[in-house]
């Protein structure tokens, strides 16, 4: 398995370039290292933020599982999706609130066909809250199907 966190991990993180607003790291409660967050208080309603992990030396025809921890704290905080790299208009993953402010887990399947998958994304979409963050953190990658819980 591959450490993409954020404190100490090995993988290739960047922020988009044309996207409305960046990702920034926040300190957890523990003050164990940090996680990436969008406050709800940055940009305006539906201005969105990405930020992309580079995937290199994925094994064409295998399949991973990305596993991530994420959090929707706040009122109408906005949105979290996720796309792998070639399909940008579908995201595989989204949620769009919180039943309350606590940590979940994501799971992703990611199959490599023909084309490799090099990079996912993670997108941010402000909503109309004023309150609250949408945040991720301990992101890892497994060769292999995902576990079942």
């Amino acid at each position: 398995s591959v450490d993409c966190s954020f404190s100490q991990g090995v993988c290739d993180w960047k922020q988009d370039a044309d996207d409305d607003f960046d990702w920034n790291p926040a300190d957890r409660d523990r003050g164990d290292g940090y996680y990436m967050a969008v406050p709800a208080f940055v940009g305006h309603k539906n201005d969105m933020g990405r930020l992309k992990l580079l995937l290199t030396d994925l094994k064409p025809k295998s399949s991973y599982c990305l596993i991530f921890s994420y959090r929707l704290a706040g009122e109408k905080v906005g949105k979290l999706r996720v796309f792998p790299a070639n399909k940008k208009s579908t995201p595989v993953w989204e949620e769009n609130k919180g039943k309350d402010e606590k940590w979940r887990t994501g799971k992703i399947e990611i199959f490599q066909g023909p084309e490799t998958t090099n990079s996912v994304t993670f997108e941010s979409e402000r909503g109309k809250g004023k309150t609250g963050e949408i945040g991720v953190d301990n992101v890892i990658l497994i060769s292999g199907l995902c576990p079942e819980d």
